[in-house]
């Protein structure tokens, strides 16, 4: 049986908190800013997190064991 080898599309977009959680970065804040809202702006600064239902599927393609 080869070996799993994880997703590396995905390992290159997420990293994994203390906790096991997923941390992103939002998308569309590159360019194009003035047209949007002050607020909508202040929000894609921050980090995104990925749910806990999709997260079990990505810890699968990372090839990482369950969580607790």
């Amino acid at each position: 049986m080869p070996k799993m080898k994880p997703h590396k599309g995905l390992s290159k977009r997420v990293k994994i908190t203390a906790k096991g959680k997923f941390k992103y970065k939002r998308a569309g804040s590159n360019h194009l800013m003035s047209a949007m809202s002050p607020k909508r702006r202040r929000n894609l600064g921050k980090d995104g997190y990925i749910s806990d239902e999709y997260a079990g599927k990505c810890r699968d393609m990372l090839g990482l064991k369950k969580s607790k």
